[in-house]
């Protein structure tokens, strides 16, 4: 079953559609009018996924979403000690107060995981969540907005580069062909 998570978290919580980001500019086609909601929806959830995304490229991180659970702070878990900047950085570029972004961001969070669990087999372990974020990653990048710095936030600056952004027969194949190196292992296998 295939499913584009970004759009599936973004219906799910009432947010409004989000915009592919221009490969050009690096920024959504907007204008003055454009409301702050969008720009925050914008932000928060592609940044939520791409964190994500990384943290489970860990064992440890595959298996705690694995293991789910509403408890969890995801924020402080999945943004590794750049909590504060991220939630400042996500406050400027949308113009929503700092204090009511961290929870929206776990309830993201949240969604996403219980939005990846319910897609995963009931036998999934560590390599079908890598798997399955795997899968999800080019089309959460068309969406992340290069002004919010997530590749630095994330200590992988491959995530803001402009080619993520990038759509069509060529930029497909190569992705293809990325993707096909980057298979998730994980760290047992490396050890072996």
């Amino acid at each position: 079953m295939s499913i584009n998570l970004l759009e599936t978290v973004q219906k799910k919580l009432g947010y409004p559609a989000l915009q592919k980001i221009d490969p050009n500019t690096l920024a959504v086609a907007e204008n003055a009018a454009t409301p702050d909601e969008h720009r925050f929806s914008q932000a928060a959830i592609s940044a939520t996924l791409t964190a994500l995304y990384k943290y489970v490229q860990s064992d440890e991180g595959a298996a705690v979403v694995l293991r789910g659970g509403n408890s969890t702070d995801w924020v402080s878990e999945i943004f590794h000690g750049n909590q504060r900047q991220v939630l400042q950085t996500i406050a400027s570029y949308s113009k929503q107060p700092k204090e009511v972004i961290n929870l929206k961001l776990n309830e993201i969070a949240g969604e996403a995981i219980k939005i990846t669990k319910e897609n995963l087999p009931s036998n999934a372990g560590i390599i079908e969540v890598k798997s399955f974020f795997s899968t999800q990653i080019n089309t959460i990048l068309l969406y992340l907005p290069a002004g919010l710095n997530m590749g630095t936030l994330l200590n992988d600056d491959g995530l803001d580069d402009n080619t993520n952004k990038m759509e069509g027969p060529v930029s497909g194949l190569m992705r293809s062909i990325g993707a096909a190196f980057s298979t998730p292992v994980t760290e047992a296998e490396i050890k072996n």
